[in-house]
């Protein structure tokens, strides 16, 4: 038995069907050969990136995958009435009507699998080590950890022992390892002796005190955990870059600010609204990388 309080339907459709009913008819849509996925963390729309993958899904553009779940603690609790809070109600009971999705607070009000159950975990990082031992509790047969996963090595290596010791799958993507314009940057790259390669990622935050705030609250692990994470992967993956292997970090500080601001919960925090620094290695390879949280919707790599 699902109660009321187990998942909320933001439709007027409601009025029209019991909530039990329209939360078992919802509970069977994955078809075979799909998999019943559960976005746990969705985030305000146009910003989290949870949202993102939720368009992604609903509209249709993953065949495999049936997103039958939202999971949204926040804006469906304490941050309902704050900033952000009205945009996702709105966008939820549209959501509700046009797909029919269920959203929910909790992954423990969930009903057992029809099909393969993954979980998409897109919350805050802080929140992550919970909400994963959360969906291997609620028979998650695959989880996919959105970036970085966890505050600290420590935690990942515990959930890491977690997920094996249940038989759990878990999937963590960089995608801008895999995306055209850094290959095509690479090749060009290698045509051009004395290059040098700068990476920018971009978010499109408004360049105020308010939107600012929100952000440094919502991902209090910091710009480069957070947002230049992607960019450091690559680093990783094709320059060298490694601990033990930098020779010098060096700071575009003309570039580069940092602020402290307070978020809705009126918690100050310190953080950086951009960033930019090159980085040298022991094995002889130069690269940077910028970031801009106000810096727009688009992100791009130049060859210098």
């Amino acid at each position: 038995m699902l109660s009321r309080s187990a998942f909320t339907h933001l439709s007027r459709g409601i009025a029209r069907q019991s909530n039990k009913d329209q939360l078992l008819a919802r509970a069977f849509a994955a078809k075979a050969g799909q998999a019943e996925v559960v976005l746990v963390g969705c985030g305000a729309p146009n910003r989290g990136m949870g949202w993102y993958h939720a368009i992604q899904m609903l509209e249709g553009r993953c065949a495999s995958a049936s997103l039958d779940y939202i999971i949204e603690p926040w804006f469906l609790g304490g941050g309902a009435s704050g900033p952000g809070g009205p945009e996702f109600a709105e966008w939820a009971t549209d959501s509700t009507e046009k797909y029919g999705t269920t959203f929910g607070t909790s992954m423990g009000n969930l009903p057992n699998p029809k099909q393969p159950r993954c979980a998409l975990i897109s919350g805050r990082t802080a929140d992550n080590p919970q909400l994963f031992t959360e969906c291997i509790a609620a028979k998650c047969s695959t989880i996919i950890l959105e970036k970085p996963g966890a505050p600290t090595v420590a935690e990942l290596q515990k959930m890491k022992d977690e997920a094996e010791a249940a038989g759990v799958g878990v999937l963590m993507g960089y995608n801008k390892n895999v995306c055209k314009y850094v290959r095509k940057t690479r090749e060009f790259a290698e045509t051009v002796p004395g290059s040098h390669v700068t990476f920018v990622s971009n978010n499109a935050y408004e360049n105020t005190p308010e939107s600012l705030g929100e952000c440094f609250e919502r991902n209090a692990e910091g710009m480069l955990k957070n947002m230049a994470i992607h960019e450091l992967a690559l680093l990783v993956s094709f320059y060298d870059v490694t601990v033990e292997n930098i020779e010098s970090v060096t700071a575009d500080k003309e570039y580069s600010s940092m602020q402290t601001l307070a978020g809705p919960s009126g918690e100050e925090r310190t953080d950086f609204d951009k960033i930019k620094f090159t980085i040298k290695t022991k094995t002889g390879k130069e690269v940077s990388v910028a970031a801009d949280r106000c810096g727009g919707t688009d992100s791009y790599a130049a060859v210098t």
